[in-house]
């Protein structure tokens, strides 16, 4: 078992006065939505009704917003790294991604082919992915940073037929290398530059749109048809595309209501890339199917622009990764104070398990807590969450949404499953059945099946659940350390160390050890005004066995400038167990950049 020694809820909970919010939360009453729920109901309520037009996830984000009331609302508004800021209504989106599906029929791109984008948050990738979903073709985001290796991987496993990229990274990236090694890559739309009638079927995106037609009929599309392939991220091995069909734009639309709880008149801001599953189905889908009005801010992370947009823009959800709030709290609160933040209403993190310290941190910046909330790539959107109107226990990942069954269960040899009692460790498991579910790993049809026992779906994750029905997570099953008997999750030593004045971000490995198995190990950095010294050093190794105890304390600290991690805010402890141990490193490509 995993040691429990230590409790995770070091903090009081945090409660909520219903009276105090300024708008009623969606979810006010947890138990009666859980006990009211369907799928059926919330996708009657969602689809704009047309007969035989079955289910199309740009559709419901665009077309029946356009066609409606809310057709001059604006939809997007984007703020580019030079200041310029370009605004869409619904009814521009829906012109727009008009003409993106006429330049795809155009140029013989049809229903189920796959449309690749490398760019940055610029307003054409969102209008290639309405324009390629409206099409019936599949969206495929990729990550800008990604270098030509794990661009034509990815290519290559998804059989990308077509690729939007900019013209920076058509050259930077090499693409008309790239191109010789795929053969289903049969058109390339490069936006920016000159002309770009040669090499053969590379095109100018902009003269294809200007010479497309604003009028589309869209195609009827089946609830179960292929819409996206999001790649999994991960330090070693070749990633996994995950696939995801139109019938999960459900999902994206509930889990919106409410894990985020939009109401109409809110400004969204999803910090998270398009090309992670966050930056596809909450800083795309989601909000454009509530009609509300969405931020997109071109440049990267820095402190004092994202207080300057929330101030500016009157941003009132926040929906942000913990790799962000720590890089927050390394900097202080002193320049929070130099802005105007009241419109924030309701934060929310998800990415990596958002330390307690962290989750208490955004009451003391912001005068709220910041919700942390838990789902992956597989699962298409939020299933266990924090809300507006419940009690947070800082340190958990929350209750699962309305129509999610979670359970902590333990598969057997036989390969039999039993569900364990609360505070009992084991791997978290979903029911099957909810609509942004994946269908698929791209021609990984074992390693599929392999997801699923005892009509579960099988996480990967371990995790407890209490007795009140919180969820907490314990750390990825090939991240647990098993050291003299003991099992330990690193997540319960990384956030110890984070109450700590000093730290800003930790990561905990297993080091091997000849008489324990393994010695547990952390990496850390520190906050603004600390510097690393032994006597540091001393100070946060007797912290840390004061806090967890002898079994589960870490024996080395080392400290580092940055701890790795993923541009979706995950500790690459793989990562660093590579590097003290001298083993090859793997893929690198969703390194963040610090």
């Amino acid at each position: 078992m995993i040691d429990q020694d230590h409790k995770n809820m070091t903090f009081a909970a945090i409660r909520k006065d219903q009276a105090g919010f300024r708008i009623t939360p969606n979810l006010a009453d947890y138990a009666r939505a859980c006990a009211e729920f369907s799928w059926q109901s919330v996708e009657r309520d969602l689809s704009s009704g047309r007969q035989g037009s079955g289910l199309n996830i740009a559709d419901e984000a665009v077309d029946r917003h356009a066609a409606g009331p809310r057709a001059l609302h604006l939809a997007l508004r984007w703020l580019g790294k030079q200041g310029e800021v370009l605004d869409y209504t619904y009814a521009d989106l829906r012109r727009l991604s008009n003409r993106f599906a006429n330049v795809l029929r155009g140029l013989a791109i049809g229903k189920g082919d796959r449309v690749f984008v490398l760019a940055g948050r610029i307003p054409e990738l969102y209008i290639t992915a309405l324009g390629t979903l409206k099409n019936g073709s599949v969206f495929c985001p990729l990550f800008s940073a990604f270098g030509p290796e794990p661009i034509q991987q990815r290519l290559a496993i998804g059989e990308g037929n077509v690729l939007v990229t900019t013209d920076t990274l058509y050259h930077r990236r090499k693409i008309s290398e790239l191109r010789e090694s795929l053969p289903a890559l049969r058109q390339v739309l490069v936006i920016g530059g000159g002309d770009m009638t040669a090499p053969p079927n590379t095109h100018s995106f902009h003269e294809l749109m200007h010479t497309a037609s604003e009028e589309f009929t869209l195609a009827p599309t089946d609830p179960e048809d292929m819409a996206l392939i999001h790649f999994t991220s991960g330090t070693t091995g070749k990633p996994k595309g995950a696939v995801h069909v139109h019938q999960a734009v459900v999902a994206h639309h509930i889990t919106g209501k409410y894990a985020l709880d939009f109401h109409p008149d809110d400004v969204f801001w999803c910090t998270a890339d398009p090309g992670w599953v966050t930056g596809t189905s909450y800083g795309i889908i989601s909000p454009l199917t509530h009609g509300i009005t969405s931020i997109i801010d071109e440049a990267d992370f820095e402190a004092e622009r994202w207080y300057r947009i929330i101030q500016e823009q009157k941003v009132t959800i926040w929906y942000t990764a913990p790799t962000a709030v720590r890089m927050m709290m390394k900097a202080g609160t002193e320049i929070i104070r130099k802005y105007d933040l009241r419109s924030l209403r309701f934060i929310s993190s998800v990415g990596e398990p958002l330390n307690p310290e962290a989750v208490m941190w955004g009451q003391e910046a912001f005068g709220m807590p910041i919700h942390d909330n838990w789902w992956q790539t597989e699962t298409g959107g939020i299933m266990i969450a924090n809300y507006n109107a419940l009690e947070i226990r800082p340190g958990s990942m929350g209750k699962p949404l309305p129509g999610i069954e979670a359970a902590i269960i333990q598969k057997r040899k036989d390969g039999t499953v039993i569900e364990l009692k609360a505070d009992a460790v084991g791997e978290l498991a979903l029911k099957p059945g909810w609509p942004s579910m994946f269908r698929a790993y791209l021609h990984e049809e074992e390693r599929y099946r392999k997801c699923f026992a005892g009509g579960w779906y099988l996480t990967g994750d371990l995790a407890k659940k209490d007795a009140d029905g919180y969820f907490w997570f314990i750390g990825r099953a090939d991240d647990v350390i098993k050291s003299a008997g003991h099992l330990i999750g690193p997540f319960e030593v990384e956030s110890a160390l984070m109450e700590h004045p000093a730290i800003a971000e930790a990561g905990v490995i297993g080091k091997p050890d000849a008489m324990i198995g393994e010695v547990v190990k952390a990496f850390v950095s520190l906050k603004k005004g600390y510097e690393p010294s032994e006597a540091l050093r001393k100070e946060l190794l007797g912290h840390a066995r004061s806090r967890l105890g002898p079994a589960v304390a870490p024996r080395e600290i080392e400290f580092q400038s940055s701890v790795p991690k993923t541009r979706s805010g995950k500790i690459m402890r793989r990562l660093l167990k590579a590097r003290e141990l001298g083993l090859p490193e793997g893929d690198l490509s969703t390194l963040e950049n610090d």
